[in-house]
């Protein structure tokens, strides 16, 4: 358990920064808008590098590929698991008129809660992947000898 301990910080800390985020768009009425939630890949992204980054200073010679892939990885996936939650219960108790204002204005269709659940929980999934993937090249060890 104590391996994930420093992923559960950085994700617990990276999924308040993404409520933080959408709830400050939603006071100007922008979080409406799907091209603001660009940024949370950009919020998710940080999160992950100094997740990874604080781990190789933790494990010093000992950090391997696989300690901070897999860093990454619980730090990516519990914060989207947080925010999808986080984003269910807004859409579904705080705001009920959210999902009916997103699907007139963007997808004019109002039976799609679901997909728009499952759609967030796999976009956050799938940042965390692909940027843990990008910044253990930063971080792995080079095997190269020198000469």
């Amino acid at each position: 358990m104590k391996n994930f301990t420093l992923p559960i910080r950085f994700g617990l800390a990276t999924s308040g920064s993404l409520i933080a985020y959408f709830l400050v768009l939603s006071l100007f009425n922008l979080h409406t808008n799907v091209f603001y939630s660009l940024f949370n890949g950009v919020i998710t992204g940080f999160g992950i590098y100094e997740a990874i980054k604080y781990r190789r200073l933790e494990e010093g010679r000992d950090f391997n590929y696989g300690k901070g892939f897999t860093t990454g990885i619980v730090t990516g996936f519990m914060a989207s698991l947080i925010f999808t939650i986080f984003f269910a219960f807004y859409a579904t108790e705080i705001n009920g008129g959210f999902l009916t204002a997103l699907s007139e204005k963007w997808f004019k269709n109002l039976s799609f809660e679901g997909i728009v659940f499952f759609t967030v929980a796999i976009m956050g999934f799938a940042t965390s992947l692909v940027l843990t993937l990008s910044f253990m090249q930063l971080f792995k060890s080079s095997r190269n000898i020198k000469k």
